[in-house]
């Protein structure tokens, strides 16, 4: 019960996402392109995406998510262009190289196994497919949720993976992504763990 309510109050800031629109700003969907929302939690991002002509997969482990962004996705214009799929960044249900663009939003601290998930993320992309990966950084005293979060640190820290950016686009690197990037720079104007890349 805890957790729905603490869902609810969180719920505004999970149904819209000054992040995820840059973040698909960013990506830049094209018409017919497949796309992928790793962790599309209640689709921000994903709604957004599907306004663009890509066809979105939406991808969340986590069942509760999947039903509030299969409701929402019912709502929308561009619904047709949205599918809502079980999965993660370590299991992308996605055909070898059938991807043009895949991205997620404050996720990365979810992922249980880094490897497994660039590996993951190699095999689902097209050779010259774009890779965005964001983690808010709410440690930073410049965030606006600075302070929220530190209340809530002690929960976080036993459930969050620390993501260090250079770690992760060495990783990409070593597994053959080009272009790679990984800076703790900003997004939105938030202070934010950013890795682009290109497949």
């Amino acid at each position: 019960m805890r957790g729905f309510v603490r869902y609810m109050k969180m719920l505004p800031k999970m149904w819209r996402s000054p992040v995820s629109r840059e973040v698909v700003r960013a990506i830049s969907p094209r018409p017919g392109e497949h796309v992928v929302d790793v962790g599309a939690g209640m689709g921000p991002a994903t709604v957004l995406a599907a306004k663009s002509g890509a066809s979105v997969l939406a991808v969340d482990p986590t069942r509760y998510m999947r039903r509030i962004l299969a409701v929402r996705r019912l709502g929308q214009r561009a619904r047709s262009a949205i599918h809502v799929a079980e999965g993660s960044a370590e299991l992308i249900p996605a055909d070898d190289q059938s991807i043009d663009a895949v991205w997620t939003v404050n996720t990365m601290h979810h992922w249980t196994d880094l490897d497994a998930a660039i590996l993951e993320l190699v095999r689902v992309l097209r050779p010259g497919g774009r890779l965005l990966l964001v983690d808010e950084d709410f440690d930073a005293p410049a965030h606006p949720a600075f302070a929220h979060m530190q209340e809530r640190r002690g929960h976080r820290d036993r459930h969050f993976t620390e993501i260090d950016p250079a770690v992760v686009e060495a990783k990409l690197i070593a597994a053959g992504f080009a272009s790679v990037e990984g800076s703790n720079g900003s997004m939105a104007d938030r202070p934010a763990k950013v890795v682009r890349a290109t497949r």
